[in-house]
């Protein structure tokens, strides 16, 4: 009000909080608007206020409350990561020990999609928190379509096989540049080839089709599976929504991945939508991207990484769940690597001089002293400081990747690890000193 009565204008809608003395407070929602004078000055003010307390309030808890959920995911997602962790390293260590029984070579594998299943449902809960955050930032690089459909349809081609579908892809020839960010593009549509086929009876079809559009470009995913009711396809990027709950069409899953696949579309300004004539009448989903510049094919072609033959590294396996730590010894002892475990973070310590390894996998939430302060002390001591650690935790967000970095680790790995990458990894660290080995 005094401003309107000071410079003559008005003040428009605004939120104020009046705070008094006993330490409470009132929001109130209101403008002020000045009177003038038949010789224009100011003679007055008339304003309106709505007390906006209770709303305040509200919004307070159901932040509060969106906060709590976000808390309550993360440790869940870590609740999770622990028992999958030695499930994950036994049944590679199954494979690795050469039995020749097909039945068992049946069952572990029957295991092993089902641990990668229960993986990706982890990381779906994660990934709708941190992008209802605005917590994700794509990574964006020159890339050709082509390539990351090729990704895709490695991830997809095992469920695709088993349900005995036939895949036809009209992909022309020319490339299709975009500045995209590679990894959360092969989501994207590895996401709808698996719900392709996954809601397609066995000996179904599946089409994938890319065609240029102007300036863009248009992926089409079209399947002969159950369809969608005409009254659901608006919701079907809905958090939750599940288009049919038959038991007999049960296929896993939280109904959010169509959701996160819109998203992460829209995030490189593109949009997706989806067709279907009705129930039992297939599905189509068309995703639309913006094409970039035409580059050289040398700047889209990532170029192959060379890395240098496998050593044997002296690895410290650091873990207070016994069983995640000794399965990941005898697992990374039968892929050729020198190992020691130890259970928690002062004999981790102790067996810096004695053992001298070249890599260190630390867990994060151990009990007494945790992996964020076993790092630190190993980057301390002169002797160690070229020691690789590595970060081995059910915790995965991207706070608890930089807390990690701030501690000293040189990567963070999420609990199951991913035994490729993982062997990737200790590939291409520098050779050790063989004098230590």
């Amino acid at each position: 009000m005094q401003v309107a009565a000071r410079t003559g204008q008005p003040v428009p809608n605004q939120e104020l909080e009046f705070r008094f003395r006993d330490g409470t407070s009132t929001w109130a929602y209101g403008n002020a608007v000045p009177l003038f004078d038949a010789a224009g000055a100011v003679r007055g003010v008339i304003s309106s206020f709505v007390d906006i307390t209770a709303r305040k309030r509200v919004e307070e808890e159901l932040r509060e409350a969106d906060r709590r959920k976000d808390e309550f995911l993360a440790v869940l997602a870590h609740e999770l990561r622990n028992p999958l962790a030695p499930i994950r390293s036994s049944l590679h260590i199954l494979k690795l020990s050469g039995r020749n029984d097909p039945t068992a070579d049946q069952v572990s594998d029957m295991m092993a999609r089902q641990v990668n299943h229960m993986v990706r449902l982890v990381d779906d809960l994660l990934e709708v928190s941190r992008i209802t955050r605005g917590k994700i930032e794509l990574r964006k690089e020159p890339i050709d379509l082509t390539l990351v459909l090729k990704s895709a349809l490695e991830i997809s081609r095992p469920l695709i096989d088993d349900a005995g579908h036939e895949l036809t892809m009209e992909i022309p020839s020319e490339p299709f540049p975009l500045d995209g960010d590679p990894v959360r593009l092969t989501q994207v549509f590895a996401n709808l080839l698996n719900n392709a086929a996954k809601y397609t009876d066995t000996n179904g079809q599946i089409r994938l089709g890319v065609k240029r559009e102007g300036q863009g470009v248009a992926i089409s995913i079209r399947d002969t599976g159950i369809g969608i009711p005409p009254p659901m396809l608006p919701r079907v990027f809905e958090m939750f929504a599940q288009v049919d709950h038959d038991a007999s069409r049960t296929q896993g899953g939280l109904g959010i991945g169509l959701m996160l696949v819109k998203r992460l579309v829209e995030m490189h300004s593109g949009t997706i939508t989806a067709h279907s004539d009705g129930h039992g009448k297939g599905s189509e989903f068309v995703v639309r991207l913006p094409l970039s510049e035409v580059r050289r094919a040398a700047d889209i072609i990532p170029k192959p990484v060379q890395l240098p033959p496998g050593f044997a590294q002296r690895v410290l396996v650091v873990d207070d769940n016994r069983d995640a730590a000794d399965s990941l010894g005898l697992l990374l002892k039968l892929l050729g690597n020198n190992v020691h475990v130890v259970h928690n973070g002062p004999d981790a310590l102790d067996a810096l001089a004695t053992y001298q390894p070249t890599v260190c996998l630390l867990d994060i939430g151990m009990p007494g002293m945790d992996g964020h302060e076993v790092a630190r002390r190993i980057r301390r001591q002169p002797g160690f400081r070229n020691v690789t650690l590595i970060a081995l935790t059910g915790w995965g967000q991207e706070d608890d990747r930089l807390h990690s970095q701030s501690a000293g680790f040189d990567y963070h790995l999420t609990k199951p690890a991913d035994i490729d990458a993982l062997q990737v990894l200790l590939a291409s660290l520098e050779e050790p000193d063989s004098s230590r080995v």
